[in-house]
C-alpha cells in the first residue's frame, strides 16, 4: 500500500471513466509507468519501490491503472490497445496541465506496447523505455486463444496466459490489426529509446525486442537480461540499474 509519499488521484479518461493513480511528486520531471496485461499500478509493490528510488534522482513518478484494471472504472472485457493508448493520453494531458514539463514513459509487456504506440504519435514525450514489450500483439494474443473453452457469451474469446483463463471481447483482436508497433518503433527517434527484455521470456519472445531495436532509429539501446523471465523474477535489481543509468543520460538530464 502506498504511504504518505504517494498522493492518490482520480484521472477521468475520454469515456468518463475514472483512472485510479498514485503520484510521487518531487520535481517537474516525471516518469509515467504503464502496467502489464492483467496487472495493476502497484506492480505487487515493485512499482512503488521503483518510484521511491526515482524520487532520489529528482524524478517524480505517476502510476495508474488502465480502465478495467486494478482500481480504475470499467470492465476488463472491454480493454483494447486503442483504449489503453487513449487512457495514457489522458494521463499525459493531466501531467501537462499540472505543471510537469518533462515526461518520460515506461511500461512492461502490453503496457510497454501501449507506451510505444502512444509515444510514436506524441512528440512531447521526452524518452521511452519498454520492458518485455509485445512487438507483434496480434500474432501473440491469437496464439493464446483456447478453442476448447466455451466462453460465456458469443462476443467473448477465452485466452490462456500464465496459469489463468481470461475472457476478452472479439473486438480486442480486431483492434490489434490497427496497430503496427514495429513501425511505431521507427517513430521514436530522435528521442531516446531503451528496450529491456529477458532472454528466458516464455510469454513474449525475446525476438520481439530485437525487432523493435532493428526498426528504431538512434539514439537507442537494447538490454537483454540473461536468464530473466517475463516478470524479471529475481532480476529486478539488474533491470532497475540499467533503467536508472539510462535515465541519467545526457539527452534526458
Amino acid at each position: 500500500m502506498a504511504d504518505e509519499k504517494w498522493q492518490k488521484l482520480n484521472i477521468i479518461n475520454d469515456r468518463d471513466l475514472g483512472l485510479s493513480a498514485l503520484l510521487c511528486e518531487v520535481s517537474s520531471r516525471i516518469v509515467i509507468v504503464c502496467h502489464g496485461f492483467t496487472g495493476s499500478k502497484e506492480g505487487g509493490g515493485r512499482a512503488l519501490d521503483m518510484g521511491e528510488q526515482l524520487s532520489r534522482f529528482g524524478l517524480s513518478t505517476l502510476l495508474f491503472d488502465f480502465s478495467g484494471c486494478g482500481e480504475s472504472e470499467g470492465s476488463f472485457e472491454d480493454i483494447s490497445l486503442t483504449g489503453q493508448v487513449n487512457d495514457l493520453g489522458c494521463v499525459v494531458n493531466w501531467c501537462q496541465n499540472n505543471g510537469f514539463k518533462e515526461i518520460i514513459l515506461t511500461g512492461r509487456s502490453f503496457g510497454g506496447s501501449t507506451a510505444l504506440a502512444y509515444s510514436a504519435n506524441d512528440q512531447s514525450i521526452k524518452a521511452l523505455c519498454t520492458w518485455a514489450a509485445v512487438a507483434r500483439p496480434e500474432k501473440l494474443f491469437k496464439s493464446f486463444i483456447n478453442h476448447n473453452i466455451e466462453p460465456p457469451a458469443d462476443d467473448l474469446v477465452a485466452i490462456e496466459g500464465e496459469g489463468e483463463t481470461i475472457y476478452l471481447k472479439t473486438g480486442f483482436f480486431s483492434d490489434l490489426e490497427n496497430h503496427d508497433l514495429i513501425k511505431c518503433a521507427s517513430g521514436i527517434s530522435p528521442r531516446r529509446f531503451l528496450i529491456i527484455h529477458g532472454s528466458n521470456d516464455q510469454s513474449v519472445p525475446v525476438e520481439d525486442a530485437h525487432l523493435l531495436y532493428q526498426a528504431a532509429g538512434r539514439p537507442k539501446q537494447l538490454a537483454i537480461i540473461e536468464g530473466a523471465d517475463h516478470r524479471f523474477t529475481d532480476k529486478i535489481a539488474e533491470v532497475w540499474n540499467i533503467f536508472f543509468d539510462w535515465l541519467k543520460g545526457p539527452e534526458i538530464s
